[in-house]
C-alpha cells in the first residue's frame, strides 16, 4: 500500500526541516508551494497524508486542500500553519476537508504521532473501499450467474443489450459509464419470477395474458427492489427500475413522474436498447429496429437515438459466417442461439465470445453434442493491419 506523506509549504528552510526530522520515519515528498503540490498529486499520487500551509501566494491552504480533494479524494487531509485562528481552521475543515490542525512550530514527537494517526485513517478508508469493491464484484458476478442458470432466456438478452449499452455510453463519453454497463448486465434481474416461455412470448411477440402482462411489468421494480439492498447500488437500482420509463413520462412505474432529463440518463439508453431488441428479435432485423423506434421519437431521449444508430453502423466492421465450436475466437459475436442436439438452450444470440466462455463452451462441448455450424459476426480487421 502507497503510504507516502506529501508536505506543501512557501518556506524552503520548513520543509527542509521537515525532510531531515521525517525521513527515518516515512517517505516524505515536499512542493514549494500549491501549484507545485497540485501537480504532484496529480502525477505522483496518491499521497496517504497530505499537509499544507495556510498562507502561500497565489493559493491559499484551503484552497489547495479543497482541489487536491478532488484529485485524491482518499488521500487524509491536515494543516501545518504558523498562522492559526478559529476562524481559518473552520474553513479548513468545512471546505478541506481536514483531518487535523496543526500549528507551527510543532515539535517532532507530535508531529510523528499525528502522521502515524492519518496513516491509519489512510488505510481504514482503502480496506473499506477495497471490501465494497469486491463486496460489488461479487454481488454482481452471483446474480448474473443466478440468472444464467435460472433463466437463460433472460440471460440472453441482458448480455446482448450490454454490448449496445456500453457502446452507446462511450460514444456519449458518459463519466459513469460502467454503472449504465452494469445495469444493462442486470437489467433482466427481476424476471427470475417469470417463465421462459412467457419471455419466449415477448421475444417472438406473442400475446400474453393479462396476469402475464401484469407479471412482466412488475420486471423492473422486483431488479430495483433487489439490488437496492446491495452495498453502492442505489443509482443502479434507480437505472433498472426506470427502465421502461418513456422519455415523454409514460410507461412503467406509472405513478412516477419523472420525463425528459429527469429520468436518469442510464434508464433512457436501457430503455431504447431493450425495445430495439425487442424489435430485432421478432425478426425485424437491425435496420426495421432502429426504424421502429424512430417512428416513436417521444418514447426516447433523441440523443440516445443519435448514438444507437451511430453504434448500430459500427456493425458493418463485421462479416457473418458459419463456424464449427473449434473453430471460434474471441471477440466474436454469436448470431444465433448456440443449442445442443436435444434441444437445450447453451448460449443466447448476440453473446460476445470472450476467452473464458468460449474455454466453458469448448468443454461442454467434450460431454455434450451441439448443433453445429454456429453462425457468427467477426471483426473485421481494420485498414491496414493484416492477420500475419
Amino acid at each position: 500500500m502507497d503510504e507516502r506523506v506529501l508536505f506543501v509549504d512557501d518556506e524552503k528552510n520548513v520543509l527542509e526541516g521537515i525532510q531531515r526530522r521525517l525521513r527515518r520515519r516515512f517517505e516524505v515528498t515536499t512542493a514549494p508551494g500549491p501549484e507545485q503540490g497540485l501537480e504532484a498529486v496529480e502525477k505522483n499520487g496518491p499521497f496517504a497524508v497530505i499537509v499544507s500551509d495556510l498562507r502561500m501566494p497565489g493559493m491559499d491552504g484551503i484552497r489547495f486542500l479543497a482541489r487536491s480533494r478532488e484529485l485524491a479524494p482518499d488521500s487524509v487531509r491536515m494543516v501545518l500553519t504558523g498562522n492559526a485562528d478559529l476562524h481559518n481552521a473552520i474553513q479548513a475543515v468545512n471546505q478541506g476537508h481536514v483531518f487535523r490542525f496543526l500549528t507551527k512550530p510543532c515539535d517532532r514527537d507530535t508531529l510523528v504521532r499525528v502522521l502515524e494517526l492519518g496513516i491509519r485513517q489512510y488505510r481504514l478508508i482503502m480496506a473499506e473501499r477495497e471490501l465494497l469493491q469486491m463486496t460489488l464484484r461479487g454481488s454482481i458476478r452471483m446474480l448474473t450467474d443466478l440468472l444464467a442458470l435460472v433463466n437463460p432466456e433472460a440471460f440472453g438478452r441482458a448480455a446482448r443489450i450490454k454490448r449496445y449499452a456500453r457502446e452507446i455510453a462511450g460514444r456519449m463519453k458518459l463519466a459513469d459509464a460502467w454503472r449504465v454497463e452494469t445495469a444493462a448486465m442486470l437489467s433482466q434481474i427481476g424476471c427470475v419470477v417469470l417463465s421462459e416461455e412467457v419471455l419466449g412470448k415477448i421475444s417472438r411477440g406473442g400475446k400474453l395474458t393479462s396476469e402475464e402482462q401484469q407479471a412482466y411489468d412488475m420486471h423492473p421494480g422486483i431488479g430495483g427492489d433487489l439490488l437496492s439492498r446491495i452495498p453502492r447500488m442505489k443509482q443502479i437500482a434507480e437505472i433498472i427500475s426506470l427502465q421502461e420509463k418513456g422519455y415523454d413520462g409514460t410507461g412503467i412505474p406509472p405513478l412516477d413522474t419523472r420525463r425528459g432529463d429527469a429520468i436518469p440518463m442510464g434508464a433512457r439508453i436501457l430503455k431504447a436498447v431493450l425495445d430495439f431488441d425487442m424489435h430485432e428479435s421478432r425478426g425485424m432485423g437491425k435496420a426495421g429496429a432502429l426504424a421502429a423506434l424512430e417512428k416513436r421519437k417521444a418514447l426516447y431521449d433523441p440523443d440516445v437515438l443519435e448514438a444507437l444508430a451511430a453504434v448500430l453502423g459500427m456493425e458493418a466492421r463485421h462479416r457473418l459466417v458459419e463456424l464449427k465450436v473449434r473453430n471460434l475466437k474471441p471477440d466474436m459475436v454469436l448470431n444465433q442461439d448456440v443449442r445442443t442436439n436435444a434441444g437445450q438452450l447453451v448460449l443466447s444470440r448476440g453473446q460476445e465470445i470472450s476467452p473464458l466462455l468460449l474455454k466453458r463452451l469448448i468443454a461442454f462441448t467434450e460431454k455434450t453434442s451441439i448443433q453445429e455450424p454456429i453462425r457468427v459476426y467477426v471483426p473485421l480487421d481494420p485498414p491496414g493491419r493484416s492477420r500475419g
